[in-house]
């Protein structure tokens, strides 16, 4: 199908998207902003508002060669929403802002809807906003908005915290990887790593869950790559995170990276796109949904934010190396 007029484009996002928003949205998609009550929780407090934005844009953060355009519209509603999975925060409400190419069809762009409608029903959120431009590549910009009792930092950690992780890493890379080298996913562990690439999920109960209780002192959402994530929320909180190897590599990546013949390891300390939370706390480790990987030390000068601790107590300094958009 051709495309039609943007004006009649937006309608029929309107209608992709539209939906039960919340008592707390009280105008949506169809004015010229949205307007959101304050966020605040049956018979409490008002809550601080956290918001965040993010950007998927066309060769740069995805290939229509890898990805339908339902997987477009999911992943980057989930990648934005993942930032309020790492702050401890329930997501409100999320605007997208779409710019397209002339070639892409109505066809594409309700796909496209159908996947950010997809991500937001299982967020528990709608997208209640937005804008539609014409551009030279598909640029999809999502803001998400959350709330928080106590939002989660990446400053909180202290020296004798554990460390913990939850969701895998490392496989959405080897998914990538599979599909980058035209490699049929056979097997099942191949196959969950193509679809952790494909549709990687937000884990805001996760998230939730870590920032209840003050069970976790500080928090990051592992996007770049865990070893540079962990290294930002160890320079944040001034402590030396320390790894546990065994503990990164899952059965699912171990496979997958020997039909790649690369080491897991390396997949699971600078893989991105995970999406994965690692927290910071005296007992995070214990956490349903999570794992523990190591802990927090002290940081002492000159030495690396990330080490890999070894069976004998051994360090071994690991790279804070992860996808930077200007490397």
């Amino acid at each position: 199908m051709t495309a039609r007029s943007e004006w009649t484009r937006i309608e029929m996002l309107r209608a992709a998207l539209g939906g039960a928003a919340g008592a707390h949205v009280l105008c949506g998609i169809g004015d010229d902003a949205a307007i959101i009550a304050p966020a605040s929780p049956p018979g409490g407090a008002a809550e601080p508002l956290v918001w965040t934005i993010d950007s998927a844009v066309e060769g740069v953060h995805f290939r229509r060669d890898l990805l339908s355009f339902e997987d477009l519209g999911y992943r980057a509603t989930m990648a934005a929403a993942s930032d309020l999975a790492a702050m401890g925060a329930r997501p409100v409400g999320l605007l997208a802002a779409l710019v397209l190419p002339r070639d892409v069809s109505d066809d594409e762009l309700g796909a496209l809807a159908r996947g950010q409608r997809a991500a937001c029903d299982e967020l528990g959120a709608a997208i209640i906003g937005g804008n539609l431009s014409r551009g030279g590549e598909i640029s999809i910009t999502t803001t998400a908005l959350g709330a928080a009792a106590a939002p989660l930092r990446r400053d909180g950690a202290r020296p004798g915290d554990a460390l913990a992780l939850a969701g895998p890493v490392g496989l959405a890379a080897a998914g990538f990887a599979l599909l980058d080298r035209g490699m049929s996913p056979a097997g099942a562990a191949a196959e969950r790593a193509v679809h952790a690439f494909r549709r990687p999920v937000a884990r805001i109960d996760a998230g939730l869950r870590a920032a209840a209780g003050a069970r976790a002192r500080a928090a990051i959402d592992v996007s770049d790559g865990l070893a540079a994530d962990l290294a930002h929320l160890a320079r944040a909180s001034g402590v030396r995170a320390l790894l546990d190897p065994a503990a990164l590599v899952s059965a699912d990546l171990r496979e997958a990276a020997a039909l790649l013949g690369v080491d897991a390891l390396e997949l699971a300390l600078h893989g991105g796109e995970d999406y994965a939370i690692a927290v910071a706390g005296p007992d995070v480790g214990s956490l349903p949904g999570f794992v523990a990987i190591g802990r927090c030390a002290p940081r002492e000068e000159g030495a690396s934010a990330v080490a890999l601790l070894g069976p004998e107590g051994q360090l071994t300094s690991v790279e804070a190396r992860g996808y930077d958009h200007f490397a």
